[in-house]
């Protein structure tokens, strides 16, 4: 009775566990999903609501670990009371927390923006740089807001945005085993064109919020579903 009950309980775990599907190598597969992902979201951009560089460096550095919705709910007002870096550099701290507070570690953000913008100010006469390296010295920026900066504001590709949508479906279409953004963005840019860069990220970030959503993502509808091997149906 003991090994049919052990029996059962395996068979009743491999039952439970999602379906792996058979696919080709990661390289095969890209184009055509490169492809359907451009079919499905052909209005994949960048989701944060800006005017220019400056604009969108604040609303990146505000978005993390925050949704975008809730930060263009906040960038209207924020922008109109301080519309260049010198108005942020000079802002009163607590004014400034204030106004991004229901982005979350508001203290934290708000320091990183005012201190980012007085750099800009101090070494780029008020401008945000369109260089990798001058964006990563500025607080508050890795190479995720640096990326999407370069890519969105001056269509350069330095390197592919790794936000938690791209991460997670980079994982489950099997383009990388790795967890730390950095390695991922390295993989991925040895996987993906050179130019597809910016637009590989707003796809994937796309498909993720609409269909491979993070508990329960719509693999039954995925345009993707047979090229995907994390699939569950």
């Amino acid at each position: 009775m003991a090994g049919k009950q052990k029996v059962s309980k395996e068979q009743s775990a491999e039952a439970a566990s999602p379906p792996l599907t058979t696919v080709p190598p990661a390289t095969e597969r890209l184009p055509e999903i490169l492809h359907r992902l451009q079919t499905t979201h052909p209005d994949a951009k960048c989701a944060l609501d800006h005017n220019n560089a400056l604009e969108l460096l604040v609303a990146t550095i505000l978005s993390a670990q925050c949704t975008d919705e809730r930060v263009n709910l906040v960038t209207p007002a924020l922008f109109a009371k301080y519309p260049t870096a010198d108005a942020f550099a000079q802002a009163d701290r607590a004014e400034l927390e204030e106004a991004v507070r229901s982005t979350g570690f508001y203290r934290n953000k708000a320091a990183h923006i005012q201190q980012a913008c007085r750099l800009l100010v101090d070494k780029h006469h008020g401008e945000v740089p369109a260089d990798m390296a001058a964006l990563l010295e500025l607080p508050g920026v890795a190479r995720k807001t640096a990326n999407v900066v370069l890519g969105v504001s001056y269509g350069i590709a330095e390197g592919v945005v790794v936000d938690t949508h791209v991460k997670r479906l980079a994982q489950r279409l099997g383009f990388t085993a790795e967890t730390d953004p950095e390695k991922i963005e390295r993989e991925l840019m040895e996987l993906v064109p050179h130019e597809n860069w910016i637009i590989f990220s707003h796809l994937l970030i796309f498909h993720g919020r609409r269909i491979c959503q993070a508990r329960k993502p719509d693999c039954a509808h995925c345009p993707l579903n047979d090229l995907c091997p994390s699939v569950q149906m």
